[in-house]
């Protein structure tokens, strides 16, 4: 968590009890749970973020509800090296980042 936290304009909400996620603005870029996993948007869609599925497929899911938009879940501490997961976090920040208006965006 505290690697998405220290995001420029990152910060943490609860927007359904129990579910703890970092947002920038007003948008969710890592869904963050009980910290053995990390869901995160990592493709403009679900034929981008489907390589995640097949490089890691026992620790790498389709996130629920919002997964056809490239949402994934990665397990953290498993198969998926430290570094690629931060890479992955870099990843879904990036994205939602540029999808707010410029005047939104962190400096």
């Amino acid at each position: 968590m505290g690697y998405c936290l220290a995001k420029p304009g990152a910060w943490r909400d609860e927007p359904w009890e129990g579910d703890v996620v970092a947002k920038v603005g007003d948008k969710i870029f890592a869904f963050l749970g009980a910290g053995d996993a990390v869901g995160l948007k990592l493709g403009r869609n679900r034929d981008e973020a489907d390589e995640w599925l097949r490089r890691y497929p026992q620790d790498a899911s389709v996130s629920a509800y919002i997964g056809r938009h490239g949402w994934n879940v990665l397990r953290v501490g498993a198969g998926i090296p430290a570094d690629e997961i931060r890479e992955a976090i870099d990843e879904s920040y990036d994205r939602v980042v540029s999808a707010l208006p410029r005047s939104r965006r962190p400096a």
